[in-house]
């Protein structure tokens, strides 16, 4: 499981370079209303009605190209650049294990010694912190959704844990997760070890895909019993990371939690549009 913090926020000095960006992903509009979301007796998440204003989100998660977009035309550096701390996975390590790479970043997201993105630009960007998509989203005239936002879009209208229903053996049909056992061993059984290019699984019933799996994806807010946690940030769905006997968040109701300034290899985003 895995999640990340916060610096000053970089705008973009052509405003067309924005505009660009915002409209470079295809959106899916989530009317108004109120929805049911959570789950009884769930300790982070209880069951509950909310009512919310409609948005637009991207109906995938933020691509290595996006963001190369923004890094080349601000010269944005990085939190994992700048902290040198980066926590990466490779087979092998016990469950729940990750080891800090200082050579880790979004172009490396699993240490310069296994590589870079080139031939991955249309993968989710990781190894970025809650703040280094902030600094994203100053710059694209986008943000984070919601928890709320975030739930609603990913059941589509479902009140189950899964949007398709309760049935966990169709996640394979869905969602780029580790089918292993365990971690000390690779799992490539569904063609990816580690993230898939986006949209490589079948979408939800409003056609966004990667809603579980692939990375983690930040939210904006903080839960009810999360006051004063202000290092804490908070991120939905799942990652390529998660298997069923280890960090089983690739649904519609858990929550995952993170300092605001970690960067993992398996943590991502997607945008609303304000």
């Amino acid at each position: 499981m895995a999640i990340h913090f916060s610096l000053p926020l970089i705008c973009c000095a052509a405003s067309t370079c924005c505009a660009n960006a915002q409209h470079a992903q295809p959106f899916s509009t989530i009317p108004a209303g109120t929805y049911t979301i959570g789950q009884k007796n769930h300790q982070l998440n209880p069951l509950r009605k909310v009512k919310i204003d409609s948005f637009a989100i991207a109906t995938t998660e933020l691509t290595n190209a996006l963001f190369e977009q923004f890094v080349n035309t601000t010269g944005y550096i990085t939190d994992a650049e700048k902290l040198k701390n980066a926590m990466v996975f490779e087979p092998g390590l016990e469950e729940f294990r990750w080891k800090e790479d200082s050579t880790a970043y979004w172009r490396f997201p699993n240490g310069i010694a296994n590589g870079g993105i080139e031939h991955k630009m249309n993968h989710p960007v990781t190894t970025i912190s809650y703040q280094d998509a902030l600094a994203y989203c100053a710059w694209a005239k986008v943000r984070l959704p919601s928890l709320d936002e975030w739930e609603i879009a990913s059941r589509a209208q479902s009140k189950d844990t899964y949007f398709w229903g309760d049935d966990k053996t169709a996640i394979v049909d869905y969602a780029n997760i580790w089918h292993g056992r365990n971690h000390l061993e690779a799992d490539s059984s569904d063609g990816f070890m580690y993230t898939a290019p986006v949209a490589s699984f079948k979408p939800n019933q409003l056609g966004l895909y990667d809603m579980y799996g692939n990375v983690f994806e930040f939210c904006e807010g903080k839960l009810a019993n999360s006051k004063g946690k202000k290092n804490i940030v908070h991120a939905r769905g799942g990652s390529w990371w998660c298997s069923k006997n280890a960090c089983n968040f690739y649904n519609s109701v858990d929550i995952g939690r993170v300092h605001r300034r970690a960067s993992f290899s398996n943590q991502g985003f997607r945008v609303v549009k304000p």
